[in-house]
C-alpha cells in the first residue's frame, strides 16, 4: 500500500468531492448538511484508527476567521518556532498555491512527496465505499500524519466558517483564535455580522483561551472572547508579510503564540524570539515581490486576494511607494494587472472595488497620476495553465473573461480597447509580459491578484523561483 506514488495520491484526491461542491451541498440544502460535518468526520477519524481525544496530543493553536487567517497562522508557526527552534512544528493550512503537500508543513516545510504519499495510503480511506471530500480527506492525512511525527504544537487553520469545519474535532485545543470578520462574506453569504461570528466561535471550547482582533460591534456580540489590540513595540518590527493589515494579524499571532506557550509549559516567548519570528515569516502569494529570475525587468506583485475587503488591502498595499507607484527619483515602469475571479463571483463590483481604492490611494499620496491611467495594460486570463487544459466550450467563448473586459471598459470609457487583453490561459498572460519586457528597456510591475488559483499558476508557469 505504502509504495504507491505521490502522482496516484493526487489522481485519487482530484477523483474526490472539491471543496467548492461540498459548499454548494451545504447552500442547496439550507445548511442541513453541515449538521452531520462533524459527526461523519469523527467517523472517519475512527476508521483510520484515532478517535477525537487522540488528537488533544497535537496540543492545537486553532485559528479561524473571514480574512487573514492563514498570515495569522504562519506568524504564528514562526514565533513559536523562533521560540523554541529544537520542537516539531506542525501548520495545516488550505488552499495550496502549486502542491497539494504544501498545506500539511513541519517547521515551516511542506512534507516531501514521498511522505506525503505514505501517510495518505496509510489512512486506507481511499478504500471506503463513501469516501470523504477532498478536504476533509486531507485533514484527515495531516492529523494523522502530525500524530505519526509526535510534533509538539500544531497550528491548525480553519477550512470555512468554524462550527462545522472539518478541522473542529479537536476536543480541546491549547489556544483558539479569530482573525477579522469580514463584511464582504455577510454579503455573500447572506448571514448577518453576528450569525458569522457565532458560526467562527464554535471552534471556541470550554475551559479554553479564545483571542481575537477588534471586530464590529455586531460581531464581537456573538460570543464572549479576550480582544488584543497592536502594541507601538509591534508597528517598530519590520514584518515578513507585506501590507499595512498584517499589523494586526501579527498582533493576535503574538498573542496566541504566548497564550500557548504559558498553557504548554509557563514559559513566555521574549522580545527578540517574537521578533525574528515576526520578521521571518513567510506567507508565499499574499503581498509578496518576487524579481523574475530571468527577465530582469520585470517584477511579480503576488496576492491571492478574493474578497472586496482583501482586494482592498492588495491595492493598498500595491499603490505605494517603492511598491507600484511611481516617483519622480525611480525608474520609468509600465504597470500591468492580470486578474481572474471564481466563477460565480461578482467580477464586475471587484474591478470597481480597485479602481475605487485606487483613486483612494492615489489621494493618500498625493498622486499627480489619474485612476484612469494608473495601469497601462488589464489582462483577463482563466485559471488554466495552458490553453491545452481548457475545455472546449470555454476555450471558444471565454465568457468570463470578455464580461471583466466589458466591466473595466464600463469602468473606464477611454481606456485603450487594445490594451484589455482578453487571453485562454495564464501561459499566454505570462507571454504577453516577456513580450513587454523584450520590447523595450523599462520596467514593468505586473499585478497578479483575484484568486490564489491564478497566483499559484503564474509562479509555475514563470517558474519563479522561491521556496514555497
Amino acid at each position: 500500500m505504502t509504495s504507491r506514488s505521490y502522482r496516484d495520491a493526487i489522481d485519487t484526491l482530484n477523483s474526490l468531492q472539491s471543496n467548492a461542491a461540498a459548499l454548494d451541498l451545504v447552500r442547496a440544502t439550507g445548511g442541513r448538511s453541515s449538521a452531520f460535518a462533524i459527526p461523519e468526520m469523527i467517523e472517519y477519524l475512527g476508521i483510520i484508527g484515532y478517535k477525537a481525544p487522540d488528537l488533544n496530543a497535537l496540543n492545537v493553536i486553532h485559528i479561524t476567521g473571514t480574512k487573514g487567517k492563514g498570515s495569522t497562522s504562519a506568524f504564528t508557526d514562526s514565533i513559536l518556532r523562533e521560540a523554541h527552534p529544537e520542537w516539531k512544528i506542525g501548520l495545516y493550512t488550505s488552499p495550496h498555491l502549486i502542491a497539494v503537500r504544501e498545506r500539511i508543513r513541519i517547521n515551516g516545510k511542506p512534507i516531501s512527496e514521498e511522505d506525503f504519499s505514505r501517510f495518505f495510503f496509510e489512512t486506507r480511506l481511499e478504500t471506503t465505499p463513501d469516501k470523504p471530500g477532498y478536504f476533509r480527506f486531507l485533514t484527515l492525512v495531516a492529523y494523522h500524519a502530525f500524530l505519526s511525527l509526535k510534533v509538539d504544537a500544531t497550528i491548525l487553520e480553519v477550512g470555512v466558517g468554524g462550527t462545522h469545519d472539518s478541522t473542529n474535532i479537536v476536543p480541546r485545543p491549547v489556544v483558539t483564535g479569530i482573525t477579522a470578520l469580514g463584511i464582504d462574506h455577510v454579503n455573500v453569504l447572506g448571514k448577518t455580522l453576528a450569525e458569522i461570528a457565532w458560526h467562527k466561535g464554535g471552534i471556541f471550547k470550554e475551559g479554553v483561551p479564545a483571542l481575537t482582533v477588534e471586530q464590529p460591534l455586531e460581531g464581537l456580540d456573538a460570543s464572549e472572547f479576550k480582544v488584543v489590540s497592536t502594541t507601538p513595540e509591534l508597528s517598530e518590527i519590520p514584518l515578513g508579510l507585506a501590507g499595512k493589515h498584517q499589523a494586526q494579524n501579527a498582533a493576535l499571532a503574538v498573542h496566541l503564540a504566548q497564550t500557548f506557550l504559558q498553557a504548554k509549559d509557563g514559559s513566555t516567548a521574549d522580545a527578540a524570539a517574537v521578533a525574528q519570528g515576526l520578521k521571518n515569516a513567510r506567507w508565499p502569494g499574499r503581498c509578496q515581490t518576487v524579481e523574475d529570475p530571468v527577465y530582469t525587468n520585470t517584477t511579480w506583485y503576488l496576492d491571492g486576494a478574493h474578497t472586496l475587503e482583501s482586494l482592498q488591502c492588495s491595492v493598498e498595499w500595491f499603490v505605494a511607494p517603492g511598491v507600484g507607484l511611481r516617483t519622480k527619483t525611480g525608474k520609468p515602469h509600465r504597470r500591468v494587472m492580470i486578474f481572474n475571479c471564481t466563477s460565480g463571483r461578482s467580477g464586475a463590483a471587484f474591478l470597481g472595488a480597485i479602481h475605487s481604492h485606487i483613486g483612494t490611494q492615489l489621494k493618500a499620496f498625493a498622486s499627480e497620476e489619474t485612476v484612469d491611467s494608473f495601469f497601462d495594460h488589464i489582462v483577463f486570463c482563466t485559471k488554466y495553465l495552458t490553453s491545452l487544459a481548457i475545455p472546449e466550450a470555454d476555450l471558444t467563448q471565454l465568457k468570463t473573461q470578455h464580461q471583466l473586459a466589458d466591466a473595466w471598459s464600463e469602468l473606464i470609457p477611454t481606456f485603450p480597447k487594445a490594451n484589455i487583453h482578453v487571453l485562454p490561459s495564464i501561459q499566454h498572460a505570462v507571454n504577453l509580459v516577456r513580450q513587454f519586457d523584450r520590447a523595450d528597456g523599462d520596467h514593468t510591475a505586473v499585478l497578479v491578484t483575484g484568486s490564489l488559483h491564478l497566483v499559484g499558476g503564474v509562479i509555475e508557469v514563470a517558474d519563479l523561483s522561491f521556496s514555497l
